[in-house]
């Protein structure tokens, strides 16, 4: 998410004034959660929620709201081992739902996490992917291709590469230039907008498999911004799941076009 390219003005505001209750309510469930047995979150796959975690940028100094300092970032990466979480991937979480969907007795493992990154800023090249890559955790990245290889803050796509070709590394679709949708919509007639969605839309989509030669089946929505017919338009684009932002734990009840993720910023310190 990068806040000032085109967020409405109070969307800093929105995003921050809840983010430290949030992260502390994340904290306390994970501590207070049994380190161990099938039903460490629930007791029935029903009941069953797990965090999903997203990340921005990261620096040795906290220079916006959306950036992390590296130190805190590995304090917090102690923190979700020490207490004994088990990362999974984005894909699995999603393989989870649609099993559930699908009839099945589906349950995640005990104290699953899933960690992702948005917007493809090259300190998640530099600073975060090596930290992960120690530990053996899985990171889901969704990026926006205009930014590749473009934007001085961002990755290159020899960078993306690289990271795509380690199987704990998955690269997904921000949509293609980042747009705040619900802005652009009121610019523009119901017909104009439905296109200029699905260009976004399927131009990501194209353009990171053509780059990276795997399959996008998974979206972030820019900013966390959607709305049914934007679910819908995910859906016949050819998209498994599309995911926002709630600070709450994702779970069978939650719109699978709009699942929840925790935002992880620098204004607490979790280690």
């Amino acid at each position: 998410m990068n806040i000032p390219a085109g967020a409405p003005s109070n969307s800093a505001a929105r995003v921050g004034g809840a983010v430290d209750r949030a992260r502390r309510a994340l904290t306390c469930g994970l501590v207070g959660a049994p380190a161990f047995g099938r039903a460490a979150f629930a007791t029935t796959a029903q009941t069953h929620r797990a965090p999903i975690l997203v990340f921005h940028r990261f620096a040795a100094t906290a220079m916006d709201s959306m950036t992390l300092r590296a130190a805190n970032f590995e304090a917090q990466l102690r923190m979700l081992a020490n207490l004994s979480c088990r990362m999974i991937s984005l894909s699995e979480w999603v393989a989870w739902r649609l099993a559930l969907a699908a009839g099945a007795d589906a349950m995640l493992p005990p104290r699953a996490v899933v960690l992702t990154a948005d917007d493809g800023h090259r300190s998640q090249y530099e600073v975060m992917a090596p930290l992960l890559r120690d530990r053996g955790w899985p990171i889901t990245l969704f990026v926006y291709p205009s930014a590749i290889s473009n934007a001085s803050y961002a990755m290159t796509w020899p960078q993306l590469r690289d990271l795509a070709a380690d199987p704990l590394v998955s690269v997904q679709s921000h949509m293609y230039w980042h747009p705040n949708l619900l802005r652009e919509r009121g610019h523009m007639t119901p017909d104009a907008f439905h296109r200029f969605a699905a260009n976004q839309l399927t131009r990501s989509r194209d353009t990171i498999e053509q780059r990276l030669g795997h399959p996008v089946t998974l979206l972030a929505w820019p900013f966390g911004l959607s709305d049914d017919g934007l679910a819908a338009q995910a859906a016949e684009a050819g998209y498994q799941a599309a995911f926002s932002l709630g600070n709450r734990s994702a779970g069978p009840s939650d719109p699978l076009y709009a699942v929840p993720r925790h935002l992880i910023v620098d204004s607490v310190d979790l280690g």
